[in-house]
């Protein structure tokens, strides 16, 4: 039901846009999130948009150069990367969650997609 796509090798200061497309649900009442996942760390969160109004937030690490938004008609949610650095490097999932309440936990979100590697080099 969701489907990542879009991440590849980049170099430090390089942009990435990352794409999750929604099928199967209504996603009206839902919130649409990114995480990310380094070797050997453990899941965390990097932004979420609610799917009607648009409203998003961003983890403090990406902020300001990572941006969240959607496309309704599509069912798509983006990730814009900019300015990547090394420390970036991960598997990036998509997640919806059945609330627009903000959630930073994994464990609060209720579908994931199958994640893509982003990797920045140095």
């Amino acid at each position: 039901q969701l489907q990542a796509s879009g991440g590849g090798l980049v170099q430090s200061g390089g942009s990435l846009r990352l794409t999750c497309t929604a099928s199967g649900r209504d996603f009206s009442r839902y919130s649409m999130g990114w995480f990310r996942q380094a070797p050997g760390k453990e899941r965390e969160f990097v932004a979420t948009i609610a799917w009607s109004a648009g409203a998003a937030y961003h983890a403090g690490a990406v902020k300001g150069r990572f941006t969240i938004s959607r496309d309704k008609a599509k069912k798509t949610v983006f990730l814009q990367m900019n300015n990547l650095k090394p420390e970036d490097t991960a598997v990036y999932y998509c997640a919806a969650r059945q609330s627009i309440l903000l959630e930073f936990a994994p464990a609060g979100w209720d579908y994931w997609g199958q994640g893509t590697q982003v990797t920045v080099s140095s």
